[in-house]
């Protein structure tokens, strides 16, 4: 049985969102009461006042200025739902959309936002079945909230829009109906409170985040095997080097790699050579500055999924509702740029350790095949690897320098930052595929070394990878292997 974890005011951390979207959720006793109270204390306001309040009684963007009749109020809210729905482009992914879910979950939570009760509950049983709306990835400029991509992810709950349930895409009606729940009918702000807030680009952050972790200890694992089936040198690894260049990424590198090496005996044996080209020899410096770029990324988007990201803000104690810009995602687009700076460099430099090992040099033979000529052994993975680090490259190009008026000029300045999202994921997909193209070409050197061998924790990794992906003799299909050593790096037990 899946366990299930209480959503509450209490901070999550990025690696509980992690066993989180394995299991379920249900609100804790604290938040079902913030919830409750905070409906209470608007339903008060909206029945007492008719001061004008943006969102609640009034038209939404630049028509803030047209007061909305009391009766109308729930209509105005769901008609602002499927007006908003325009998003096009391809679907997002579902491990996205699973994830956009219990993050809107948690924002609403904090009590902050002025929904119903139900709509909070109607949104984890989808979360919890694993029914998920049918989003698509253009439509946000990353600045009003992600408003088209959660009206998106909206519509099932008021019958409109599809979801995919059991592996069957379907309408939202008909969703309601085998969830056995009835669509909601909206009260003031609810639709606005839904469609107001970051659960787009946050959703594609804290994946890219999960992601990036796992992806920089394989690119220091891997890296470590290249540098020693290259017949590298451990001096750069030395503490004494980084002690004087103290970069916290640089040195947690050049240590991790260090102990990954211990006790090889490629490692210990004389060198011709009294230096290393800059991928090897470079590997903390280049590693430990995408490390620290992880680090500040990772606190972004921690401080992002524990925060109330809609418009206008309710405050039942002090008696205020504000109208803000909590929605503005400047400071995720900025993290998210920074990111796929930083993991493009993962890529780019591993494309060199690829080329260095195909090359010829330091007693390999030429594309790491025993009979270079009538075999091209792993001559056309580097072409594949360099494809991808050049996407990378063109994707880093900074979303969050573009901005465009929207709204009839109310909405000035957007972040861009859903576009930063999608183009992330696409460079963690890529260096996963890059890096799996520098695991079957330093495994393929490595069998040139023999009988000398790497170290324990090197050897022990290889032989588990060669259960997927033999030593190639001759020429075969390597897609097929591309994709296996891919897979492997996605399932691989780094805590072992």
């Amino acid at each position: 049985m899946s366990k299930t974890h209480a959503i509450s005011t209490k901070a999550l951390t990025l690696s509980e969102v992690g066993s989180i979207l394995n299991g379920r959720i249900q609100l804790s006793e604290e938040a079902v009461s913030k919830i409750v109270t905070c409906r209470e204390y608007l339903d008060r306001k909206v029945s007492q006042s008719t001061t004008p309040v943006y969102g609640i009684n009034t038209g939404f963007g630049s028509l803030y200025s047209k007061n909305i009749p009391l009766p109308e109020l729930g209509t105005l809210q769901k008609n602002l739902v499927l007006s908003h729905a325009c998003g096009t482009g391809p679907e997002v992914p579902p491990e996205i959309v699973h994830l956009m879910l219990l993050l809107k979950v948690q924002s609403l939570a904090y009590g902050y936002s002025g929904v119903q009760l139900q709509t909070v509950e109607n949104l984890i049983t989808l979360y919890n079945h694993r029914a998920l709306p049918v989003v698509y990835e253009m439509g946000s400029l990353g600045a009003s909230g992600d408003l088209a991509p959660l009206a998106h992810l909206t519509l099932p709950l008021i019958g409109h829009g599809e979801a995919v349930y059991n592996n069957k895409r379907m309408q939202g009606a008909a969703l309601l109906s085998e969830l056995g729940l009835s669509p909601i009918e909206f009260k003031a702000k609810e639709g606005l409170a839904l469609l107001n807030g970051t659960q787009f680009m946050s959703a594609y952050g804290v994946w890219s985040t999960l992601h990036a972790q796992r992806l920089l200890s394989l690119a220091n694992l891997i890296g470590a095997l290249s540098l020693d089936s290259f017949d590298g040198r451990i001096e750069p690894f030395d503490e004494l080097v980084h002690g004087i260049r103290p970069h916290r990424g640089q040195v947690s590198v050049a240590r991790e790699v260090k102990n990954i090496l211990a006790g090889s005996s490629i490692l210990t044996q004389p060198k011709k050579h009294v230096q290393d080209p800059y991928s090897f020899r470079c590997i903390p410096q280049v590693h430990g500055a995408t490390e620290d770029v992880v680090q500040f990324v990772a606190q972004t988007f921690l401080t992002e999924i524990n925060s109330v990201t809609d418009n206008p803000n309710c405050f039942p104690e002090e008696d205020k509702i504000i109208s803000a810009g909590n929605f503005h995602g400047q400071p995720l687009a900025l993290a998210m740029d920074f990111l796929a700076i930083g993991l493009s460099e993962l890529g780019s430099i591993s494309e060199r350790r690829t080329y260095q090992l195909i090359s010829g040099a330091r007693d390999l033979p030429n594309y790491l095949v025993a009979n270079p000529g009538i075999n091209s052994g792993l001559m056309i993975p580097q072409y594949t690897a360099a494809s991808l680090v050049s996407q990378n490259k063109q994707l880093s190009s900074p979303a969050s320098v573009d901005s465009i008026v929207s709204s009839n000029g109310q909405e000035d300045h957007v972040s861009m930052g859903a576009n930063a999202a999608t183009k992330l994921y696409r460079v963690v997909n890529n260096l996963y595929s890059i890096l799996a193209i520098e695991l079957i070409t330093a495994a393929q050197a490595l069998e040139f070394r023999r009988p000398l061998r790497s170290s324990t924790q090197l050897e022990e990794f290889v032989h588990t990878f060669r259960a997927v992906v033999p030593f190639i003799e001759t020429d075969r299909l390597l897609h097929d292997d591309m994709v296996r050593a891919e897979q492997f790096l996605k399932a691989y037990n780094l805590n072992k």
